[in-house]
């Protein structure tokens, strides 16, 4: 073997970052880490089944979509990925404000994993090979590399864990024995599990769920709604643009009082009721057992039949998950309108898996007790694909920035969804598999999906993520915003040339001219109307009125002091953020903050004041008293405490926050 300039040994096995697993999170940290130059093996028991949608063939949905178009921003693979498999697409949430839409695309299966993989092939410095870690390889403290069940030894900086639901894996269907599954099909990851449990992590067990899938030719469509996919031409990925393949339709039904009956005559059959699962499932996605038991009075429940692909007969019955036995299933599946002679192609079922609580990370996905070493996915107790993808960018930035000796990289809360998910997890800690909704953000209307590019884009780009071609579509987008803003700022348009139209869509007339800028803010006028149906401008206007770029300009100057508003909550928050606490401060010892308060913080060891005020059972009192007894600390004149206050002589120096 040769050596480095940082004195690290080459070679075939030698790398700076190890990536373990190929699912959402693993394939968006393997690409992240080798996109900022980190020489990186992604390690994956079947390769065929690299970027698998293991359950729902569907990338997504209110405040997932945001998480989506964010982890493109940075450069990921899912946008693309979407993109180039979407057969459905619907914008959800449009009746209410833009902070709250949700891009929503069903994805061909098969179409999704394979251009995952073509992504992946594609990034420069990236390995992939097929095996089975089974353990840890430390150098002291640190990690050091990983161990195959080949016996092979792979050695590098930086180690990401994103095991999704392998950790101890047990599948369940009714009341018979479990079986031993990382997913239908696929062996559990049992000795990696072992191994981290015996670094003295602390563990946990959840549980998830998928529904049966059908033989769509044996539906009766007369009984069912169509569901229709959205129009327009809608990309997940800002930088390129997929070629997207052909549409498909869904179709609605409902559950109905015959199938609540078969429910509750067999409860006691279900893996769940019946005592063999124990492990606690997502409370937002629940299986229709848990509907039957928690909604008695719901009369019925909707269901949605959604295509696997585009070359398969098979439908998805989003709603109907459970783990009642084959019979049960076919049973209630017969009691659905349209369904009533249709044939199950492969069965429903819960499993099981070990996930490690959140709040022994640090806010870059470092383990605090095992330095180089990152978690990401459902490993620390997340539900979706997006949450998995958001984890994984984020852990394989931070893993590059650990095997690089770069500080690590971190999102706030008011800067992107994923500020918020990470933020949840680390600090807020999780007690049921966790699911990002858009009510978790203070500031979404600083994080809709249509300024995702424009929040996060100049970021990616400073840190290397962005290929020469991302680059340059990401400055073509900041020249075109700001012809537009321009444009809209320097147009004026006569009262003869708007009024009659303004009066037929119910908007005051004018009686004076005045700038596009002004009549944009107009809440019934929506860009497309303004621009394209009152033709102002004499009828030349010099962008696509339709794109998302016009969109979220359209958004910024209509909301522009409600956005304002949210922009002076945010640097308030920042204030608070800039009052930093150690992972050293002998949090017991406060006394003049309560013992639960106290409690939690020695648990958590928030990063600063804003942190600390997130985490549940810490009062604005308590806050108040933790900035007095750490400057009375940092005070106090001992080596290690003189260490700490040089260290953060800075945020000494600031007043005391103003709380709530």
């Amino acid at each position: 073997m040769g050596q480095r300039e940082d004195g690290m040994e080459t070679g075939g096995n030698r790398y700076d970052v190890i990536v373990i697993g190929g699912g959402h999170a693993g394939s968006e940290a393997g690409s992240a880490a080798a996109r900022m130059g980190a020489r990186t093996l992604l390690i994956t028991p079947d390769l065929d089944r690299i970027g698998q949608m293991s359950c729902n063939p569907a990338i997504g949905g209110v405040a997932k979509g945001v998480v989506a178009r964010e982890v493109d921003a940075l450069g990921g693979v899912m946008g693309r990925a979407t993109d180039a498999s979407r057969i459905h697409f619907r914008m959800l949430n449009q009746s209410r404000g833009p902070a709250v839409w949700g891009p929503r695309a069903q994805c061909d299966r098969g179409l999704y994993a394979r251009a995952v993989r073509r992504i992946l092939d594609g990034v420069d410095g990236l390995d992939l090979l097929q095996g089975l870690v089974v353990a840890l390889e430390l150098d002291g403290e640190r990690v050091g590399g990983v161990r195959t069940r080949e016996g092979e030894v792979f050695r590098a900086r930086a180690v990401v864990v994103t095991a999704g639901t392998f950790l101890r894996g047990r599948i369940h269907r009714g009341g018979d024995d479990p079986v031993a599954a990382g997913r239908e099909g696929e062996p559990p990851a049992v000795e990696l599990a072992q191994a981290l449990e015996a670094r003295g992590l602390e563990m946990g067990r959840f549980k998830t769920g998928t529904p049966p899938r059908i033989d769509g030719r044996t539906v009766d469509y007369s009984r069912v709604e169509l569901q229709e996919s959205h129009p327009e031409d809608f990309r997940f990925s800002a930088y390129g643009r997929e070629t997207l393949p052909e549409q498909r339709v869904c179709w609605i039904t409902w559950t109905g009082e015959e199938l609540r009956e078969i429910v509750e005559r067999n409860l006691e059959r279900s893996a769940v009721y019946g005592g063999a699962l124990a492990g606690k499932g997502p409370r937002y996605c629940p299986s229709i057992e848990d509907k039957i038991v928690r909604f008695p009075n719901n009369p019925r429940h909707q269901i949605f039949l959604e295509p696997e692909g585009l070359h398969s007969q098979e439908l998805y019955v989003n709603g109907l998950s459970t783990s009642l036995p084959p019979e049960v299933q076919r049973a209630f599946l017969r009691s659905v309108p349209g369904l009533e002679r249709s044939r199950i192609t492969r069965l429903g079922y819960a499993i099981e898996y070990d996930y490690f609580p959140p709040h022994q990370l640090r806010h870059s996905l470092e383990l605090r007790v095992i330095p180089g070493l990152f978690f990401a996915g459902q490993i620390n107790g997340t539900t979706g694909y997006e949450e998995a993808a958001g984890q994984g960018i984020v852990a394989g930035i931070n893993a590059a920035c650990a095997a690089q000796g770069r500080e690590p990289v971190t999102f706030e809360r008011d800067e992107a969804y994923l500020g918020v998910l990470i933020d949840d997890l680390v600090t807020r800690g999780v007690d049921e598999p966790y699911r990002l909704f858009t009510s978790r953000a203070e500031f979404r209307l600083l994080l809709r999906q249509d300024n995702a590019v424009e929040r996060l884009g100049p970021r990616a780009r400073s840190l290397g993520l962005l290929a020469e071609w991302q680059e340059e579509a990401l400055e073509e987008r900041r020249e075109r915003r700001e012809r537009i803003l321009g444009w809209l700022a320097d147009t004026v348009v006569r009262p003869e040339e708007v009024n009659a139209r303004l009066g037929e869509l119910e908007s005051t007339p004018l009686s004076q001219p005045v700038r596009v800028l002004e009549l944009l803010r107009r809440p019934e006028l929506s860009p497309e109307k303004l621009l394209r149906d009152l033709e102002v401008g004499g009828g030349v206007v010099p962008f696509d009125v339709t794109g998302d770029v016009a969109g979220a300009v359209g958004v910024e100057v209509r909301y522009a002091g409600y956005v304002q508003r949210e922009r002076e909550r945010a640097e308030r928050l920042r204030e608070k953020a800039a009052f930093r606490l150690g992972e050293e401060l002998p949090y017991m010892d406060f006394e003049t903050i309560s013992y639960e308060a106290r409690s939690k913080l020695e648990k958590v060891l928030p990063e600063n004041l804003a942190q600390a005020g997130r985490i549940p059972g810490v009062s604005p009192a308590d806050l108040q008293n933790l900035v007095l007894e750490v400057r009375r600390w940092k005070r106090s004149g001992s080596p290690q405490q003189k260490k700490a206050r040089d260290a953060e002589a800075s945020s000494s120096a600031l007043p005391v926050p103003r709380l709530p």
